[in-house]
């Protein structure tokens, strides 16, 4: 088998990769596989640093019959009758990607999706969401120290890697009673626990976070019963905020009234109420000034979330009384961080976390005559069907009938 890295052509470039040059040459040595890795000017690796571990580096994959990529791939770059595996953002019918997925079904590929490849209990294998909580905290306290001007740190961006990103948190000054509450669990609170943790702010629980005094920084975080509660005044459940949220609404405003800055980092289903309305923010006894919105949705849970910002420009402020965006530091207005592609500020370090998921966990799957957590992911098949777990993206493709369905 032969298997392929390919160039990322999805604009803005995005500087990561699958694996690591480390992890190919571990794969062809452990698997007696091939591996071809294509040409780029951009990613985090160099050609070079491929080519040192005794990998091709190659201008064309058509020799191969798996491709690996990061984003979506960019239609005219879609060779027939391969498999692909990368993010394709089609399973929630995103309508950027529709006319990508029906090129994939014209052309018979088989895609598989990073993003569907889940255990039996439909947990996720593998994801970037740890270093999307990384980079989001340390944006966080940045955005704190623009704001307040105490303090002053490089980009995430900037940092050649994590290790140079985590020696800027040595240039910060809180607060002796400075608080940050998190919302969520997860890959994503794993990656904010960690900078956190190495920016010597203390976890506390939720109670001692609102109702004691800290002579030193703190943080909370959060379960979904600890930010929602029943309309009827009945027990909180996890399993039904999860299942049918219907019955809830925010009990965030505790926290808004002592936090100086909120992190998110939980999962929001869009039939659940707002955690943090805009008027919370208009209490008059709120306390935030930095909101890191982790999660990016817009228009979803987080009030002052209006759009997602970018790399080179991450911040913006809001202004609850008028509803819109101001000036960063407006008088009564909120710093935001919405950045909707975190990891790629840390190519290098993201890419390596991936790749290691990839060759424990996924890898052996994929060299499986058949493995359920690899058919779970399979999107299409090479016969230019969708597979039946995913009919439901039939209307989402088909103009007049001409996709069939997989009865497998």
């Amino acid at each position: 088998m032969k298997f392929g890295i390919i160039r990322e052509g999805k604009i803005p470039v995005d500087k990561r990769v699958p694996l690591t040059p480390g992890q190919v040459r571990l794969l062809m040595d452990k698997y007696k596989v091939e591996f071809y890795v294509q040409s780029s000017l951009h990613r985090a690796y160099s050609d070079d640093e491929y080519r040192e571990r005794g990998i091709p580096v190659v201008d064309d994959l058509s020799m191969c019959d798996v491709i690996l990529g990061v984003k979506e791939v960019p239609i005219d770059m879609l060779l027939p009758e391969k498999t692909y595996i990368f993010f394709s953002h089609t399973i929630k019918k995103q309508p950027n990607n529709r006319q990508m997925l029906r090129a994939i079904l014209e052309r018979h590929i088989r895609l598989i999706d990073y993003e569907t490849m889940v255990d039996d209990k439909g947990r996720r294998l593998i994801g970037f969401g740890k270093y999307a909580g990384i980079v989001g905290a340390y944006n966080g306290l940045l955005a704190y120290g623009l704001t307040t001007g105490r303090y002053h740190l490089k980009p995430a961006h900037k940092c050649f890697d994590m290790a140079e990103m985590l020696d800027e948190l040595t240039k910060i000054s809180l607060p002796e009673d400075f608080k940050i509450i998190v919302t969520g669990h997860g890959r994503v609170g794993e990656g904010v626990h960690e900078i956190l943790k190495a920016a010597d702010i203390t976890e506390v629980s939720p109670y001692e976070f609102v109702f004691r005094e800290h002579t030193q920084p703190v943080y909370a975080v959060l379960k979904p019963t600890q930010y929602y509660k029943r309309k009827d005044g009945k027990v909180a459940s996890k399993k039904e905020i999860y299942e049918n949220p219907i019955g809830y609404e925010s009990d965030f405003i505790h926290f808004v009234r002592v936090a100086d800055m909120y992190i998110t980092a939980h999962f929001w289903d869009s039939r659940a109420p707002y955690i943090l309305t805009n008027d919370m923010l208009l209490d008059p006894f709120c306390r935030l000034k930095v909101v890191a919105d982790i999660s990016c949705d817009v228009n979803g849970p987080i009030a002052c979330t209006i759009r997602p910002s970018t790399i080179e420009n991450p911040l913006y402020a809001y202004n609850p009384s008028s509803k819109s965006e101001v000036p960063l530091n407006t008088p009564g207005s909120i710093t935001v961080m919405a950045v909707d592609n975190l990891p790629c500020e840390l190519p290098r370090d993201a890419s390596e976390g991936f790749g290691e998921e990839l060759v424990n966990k996924i890898f052996p799957e994929l060299m499986k005559d058949f493995s359920p957590v690899i058919d779970r992911a399979t999107i299409t098949r090479e016969s230019g069907v969708l597979s039946q777990r995913y009919e439901y993206l039939t209307d989402y493709v088909m103009e007049s009938g001409k996709v069939g369905n997989d009865q497998r």
